[in-house]
């Protein structure tokens, strides 16, 4: 297999037309650098540069080479050294982003706006989703992915903090916890819609209420944030759904804090290592980065 640092090697010594120049333009020895030629003379079969008084000039074979090698190595060069930057308005590309339909109907329009007025050949595909599995993520027919990162996340992916999050609870107008002073009791006494994607019943809410000893009813079960607090808007449901992720969704309803001692919880964004120097897919990290950091959880609620 021939060695192509003589690819090099031979651009050097047809621009210079001297052993002696090449040699120190390489910072290789004299002998080093007839060694190398004495290579290529063999490789190629020709004998490339020839004596001609007290200099070299190149033969037919190494006159209709020069271009070409040149070429080469400035294209070599040109792929090993690091890409600084990227022309946005030149990129056409499709992200796979893999979030929950609450992400995509709250942070989603601006996300766009911004991609649109910066990079228009970009498109993003949204898909559910449904696990936590970082499968998708590894075999990439997802390219970046966000939600709540658990000690079940694998330690191979990258992960960067988008927003901290509260859970808080939603109840139509009228609803009798939109009235009076909220407590654990109350709050525990009425009907409740419970959020599960993993087919569970009982979260942290229930272990904070059973601490206090209260129990809750939970009298229906759904798999998404936008279907309990469509519940909630239409019965006596008691929905309790992350702040900054339902904000669109509870317009003209009424939101409380809960009467209870939860702690906050981060949304991250998640991606694999191969796509971490990839500038264009750095580019769409930094937009939704910054698409979620305007917005501040508002406390306290009515």
């Amino acid at each position: 297999m021939p060695d192509l640092n003589l690819l090099i090697t031979l651009d050097v010594l047809l621009s210079e037309g001297s052993v002696a120049r090449a040699a120190q333009r390489l910072r290789l020895s004299p002998s080093a650098m007839s060694r190398a030629l004495a290579r290529l003379r063999e490789t190629t079969g020709d004998p490339l540069l020839v004596r001609a008084g007290r200099g070299l000039v190149p033969t037919p074979r190494a006159m209709a080479l020069r271009e070409q090698v040149s070429r080469l190595v400035q294209e070599a060069h040109a792929v090993l050294r690091p890409t600084l930057s990227v022309d946005l308005a030149q990129v056409e590309r499709t992200f796979t982003l893999r979030t929950s339909e609450e992400f995509v109907e709250n942070f989603g329009p601006a996300l766009l706006a911004r991609i649109a007025q910066e990079a228009p050949g970009v498109r993003l595909r949204f898909v559910n989703k449904t696990d936590k599995a970082s499968t998708l993520l590894r075999e990439g027919s997802v390219d970046l992915d966000t939600g709540v990162v658990d000690a079940e996340a694998s330690p191979e992916l990258l992960t960067q903090a988008l927003f901290r999050d509260r859970l808080i609870g939603v109840v139509r107008c009228g609803h009798p916890l939109s009235q009076g002073e909220m407590t654990a009791e109350r709050y525990a006494q009425g009907q409740h819609v419970y959020v599960s994607r993993r087919g569970q019943d009982r979260g942290q809410i229930d272990a904070a209420l059973e601490a206090q000893g209260l129990t809750r009813q939970i009298g229906t079960l759904v798999a998404g944030f936008s279907t309990a607090i469509a519940l909630a808007r239409d019965t006596d449901l008691i929905a309790s759904v992350p702040e900054r992720y339902t904000a669109h969704q509870r317009e003209g309803l009424y939101s409380f804090a809960l009467p209870l001692v939860l702690p906050l919880f981060t949304v991250a964004m998640l991606w694999h290592p191969r796509l971490d120097a990839d500038l264009a897919h750095r580019w769409l990290r930094g937009c939704l980065r910054e698409v979620c950091t305007p917005q501040r959880v508002q406390s306290p609620l009515p």
